[in-house]
């Protein structure tokens, strides 16, 4: 599964973006801010957003080992923060963590950053090209100026692949790699389901590889007439992965490149 859950955040497009996807149903994965968001920027588009949330977040299984990995992070006992999803803030924000200013936070992307600055953190790095564990490797000898032997505390998923603590501890960092959250399938609406085996969905958004394997086991196998489409390269691996087809892959990982992709698909169809 992909190592970070779907962006956060509004969409905002301009009044004259037209109406491409007018007659369009499309199936938007998320509730909460994100898939109001989103479908806002889908209405604007002429689309008829069908919200139905795929997955939610739980608490860790293992409290304690989250709860002590917090205390010594207030205590000063790391050097760098990573930080890969929106949903690891909010876990930072209801545990009240005290991250010192002596502790440096690296954040895999733009809208993970600014959900940091929003709870009363920072963002000491942020990838420039490739928001991924990847993008934020390439930067991190930069930003810590080849130091080694760094003491990092790794807050994930308990699905996601470590793809950034491994790199990090290959480098010579010493990674305390903590399961903060768990993320688990809600399922979806009978007639949510129906409607998408019968095809009357135009289009199926897929944000993550914890949302590509709930739409393939609750909605799958997707008729040929629904256009999957996905936020990323790794999205798009994670649902081969599960047997889930993908049509187009957005350009940018966001929800606006995403949308932008339907319509192109759109645009090209019509």
């Amino acid at each position: 599964m992909s190592e970070f859950e779907p962006l956060t955040g509004a969409i905002n497009l301009p009044a004259s973006a037209g109406k491409p996807l007018a007659g369009w149903r499309v199936l938007v994965p998320r509730g909460g801010p994100w898939g109001d968001g989103v479908a806002a920027a889908l209405r604007a588009r002429g689309a008829s957003p069908v919200i139905a949330p795929l997955i939610n977040f739980a608490p860790t299984d293992d409290q304690p080992a989250l709860e002590a990995a917090l205390a010594k992070l207030a205590a000063g006992g790391f050097d760098w923060l990573t930080v890969t999803s929106a949903t690891t803030v909010d876990v930072l924000s209801t545990y009240d963590a005290v991250i010192p200013e002596t502790t440096k936070i690296a954040a895999v992307g733009e809208t993970t950053a600014a959900a940091l600055v929003a709870a009363g953190y920072h963002a000491d790095i942020v990838p420039s090209e490739e928001n991924s564990a990847r993008g934020l490797l390439e930067e991190w000898e930069a930003a810590t100026e080849g130091a080694s032997g760094l003491r990092v505390l790794a807050l994930r998923s308990a699905i996601a692949k470590q793809v950034l603590s491994i790199g990090l501890a290959r480098i010579g960092h010493h990674v305390e790699a903590v399961v903060a959250y768990r993320t688990i399938g809600v399922p979806v609406s009978a007639k949510v389901a129906d409607d998408v085996r019968s095809g009357r969905v135009n289009a199926v958004l897929v944000t993550s590889g914890s949302v590509a394997e709930q739409v393939q086991e609750q909605l799958g196998p997707i008729p040929e007439s629904i256009l999957v489409a996905a936020i990323g390269p790794q999205t798009k691996k994670d649902a081969a992965q599960v047997g889930l087809r993908v049509d187009v892959v957005a350009r940018e990982r966001t929800a606006e490149s995403l949308i932008d992709a339907v319509v192109d698909a759109a645009t090209a169809k019509a």
